[in-house]
């Protein structure tokens, strides 16, 4: 093996490694913000959860609060994406379906997430105020209008557009942000797939019937 080879290698591994380490940091901060808050969680406690030298977490992550932006930007990231993928050339009855099934997937996969999402806006959004005020609401004008849109081409009733938007995401998130309340009085440890799939399922038709979307 040729020395450039080796050098190839030995780089790919090192990016391996720190997409590991990242990844690996990002869950457990997740986890301990999601359970224990922003103030009671330290440095130290994700380090000795990850098992990984504090030092290691400072290295990619400069202080506590850059951790936790990190973790908030990834679950905002993943709705930003959901939401670009309706355009006003989809018919909404496959568009609203798919952007449904998608949101409860991430409440899904993705709970300690939303759950520190919904604490930050609970708190007065401190560390998310700009990005609320430019990104998300900058795709969430655009996601409107894609609903205008379908209104003017007659393809659903003339329903205001930001209140369908608040409706889906908040009945959607409950099943990550009000897992644990849902999990009790339904006499479980936690929601099941069959539970997932039976809310979007019911979220799905009570919103295109609501909104007078007939299946293509």
């Amino acid at each position: 093996m040729n020395e450039t080879k080796k050098i190839t290698i030995k780089r790919r591994k090192s990016v391996d490694i720190r997409k590991s380490n990242l990844q690996l940091i990002v869950n457990v901060a997740e986890e301990r913000f999601s359970k224990y808050g922003y103030n009671a969680t330290t440095i130290s406690s994700i380090a000795e959860q990850a098992k990984l030298p504090k030092s290691n977490i400072l290295y990619y992550f400069k202080t506590k609060e850059v951790l936790y932006k990190e973790v908030l930007m990834n679950i905002l990231k993943i709705w930003l994406v959901d939401m670009e993928e309706m355009t006003a050339d989809q018919h909404p009855s496959e568009a609203l379906r798919r952007y449904i099934l998608l949101k409860i997937k991430q409440s899904k996969e993705h709970a300690n997430a939303s759950r520190i999402f919904a604490s930050e806006l609970l708190h007065g959004a401190p560390f998310l105020q700009e990005k609320l005020e430019t990104e998300l609401k900058d795709q969430f004008a655009k996601t409107c209008q894609v609903f205008r849109e379908w209104i003017a081409k007659q393809w659903m009733k003339p329903i205001s557009p930001e209140h369908l938007l608040f409706l889906i995401w908040s009945s959607t998130q409950a099943y990550a942000d009000y897992g644990i309340q849902s999990s009790i009085l339904m006499g479980k440890t936690e929601l099941d797939e069959d539970d997932f799939e039976t809310g979007a399922e019911l979220v799905t038709q009570i919103v295109l019937r609501g909104c007078g979307i007939k299946s293509l």
